[in-house]
């Protein structure tokens, strides 16, 4: 199911693009002076050490929070001027962790992507109804649709998030650690998920990960957030240098291309602490 088109957007416009922006809460500052630009079709993710502002940035871009100076574009109009409504169908947002309410079916859940479209004289249709529908086949999450959502694995209750903002029909989706809670096989399943509807559906997709690899594996664009501002922006394997891990996450690690996809791949330097000897274990265990 692909997102409608805006057949009056330019092309070379951004779909999101932060203008000298300062965000932050009360009197305390977490971006300031930033410009970015969000390209039409890409996976971008936000990246960066706890408290550097991913989750701020995005909240910002979604129209969450209201900037302290400067100011959004969507699709070269400030984001301000916008009607709730008109964001709505331009982006999905899916926050960290979200609950759905005690007794909601995964078609139910699914249905309130379709809200954007509604208005209060006009219900939900019978093309609403299908669009659900294929968002939730598009997710894999067919045989599931009638089962509460509560009663889900990890990774197919964040599926079924996932295809609430498939329903909604945005060209751009927001993404704020869709993998949090989940094991490695649900982490992997859901960006496999969202890369597909990149690739098939034309979603744009910005995002904030805390796995390095995991980022550089499924993104186009990497952007680190440090000290305030971006320290690095471009391709994973621009972006991932030993140099970078240590200024701006204090870690000391080698980089290596990923021997499946040639991405980069973050391993961490080891000290004496990581190392266990082959023959001292076996001799704890009392073997050989």
């Amino acid at each position: 199911m692909t997102p409608t088109p805006d057949t009056t957007t330019n092309a070379t416009v951004p779909v999101l693009e932060a203008r000298g922006l300062a965000l932050g809460y009360d009197r305390h500052p977490v971006l300031s002076d930033l410009d970015l630009r969000i390209e039409r079709g890409t996976v971008t993710t936000f990246l960066g050490a706890n408290g550097c502002g991913k989750s701020t940035l995005l909240k910002a871009f979604g129209r969450v929070l209201k900037p302290q100076a400067g100011e959004v574009h969507l699709d070269g109009t400030p984001i301000r001027r916008e009607s709730n409504r008109a964001v709505a169908k331009k982006l999905a947002i899916l926050p960290q962790s979200p609950v759905a309410p005690a007794g909601t079916s995964v078609l139910d859940l699914v249905m309130r992507g379709r809200n954007p479209h509604q208005s209060w004289a006009k219900p939900w249709t019978a093309d609403d109804a299908d669009v659900a529908e294929q968002a939730i086949a598009a997710t894999g999450l067919t045989e599931v649709a009638h089962r509460d959502v509560a009663s889900l694995s990890g990774g197919q209750r964040q599926r079924a998030w996932i295809a609430l903002v498939v329903a909604q029909q945005a060209e751009t989706l927001l993404l704020d650690e869709p993998t949090t809670y989940l094991d490695l096989a649900h982490q992997l399943e859901v960006l496999r998920l969202v890369r597909r509807l990149n690739r098939e559906q034309g979603s744009t997709v910005v995002m904030v990960l805390h796995d390095l690899t995991l980022a550089a594996r499924y993104s186009d664009r990497l952007v680190v957030l440090h000290e305030g501002g971006v320290a690095a922006d471009g391709t994973p394997a621009d972006v991932l240098t030993p140099e970078l891990l240590e200024r701006a996450f204090g870690l000391h690690a080698r980089v290596v291309a990923d021997p499946v996809t040639g991405a980069p791949m973050i391993v961490p330097e080891a000290d004496e602490h990581d190392v266990v000897r082959h023959d001292e274990l076996a001799g704890a265990l009392n073997l050989g």
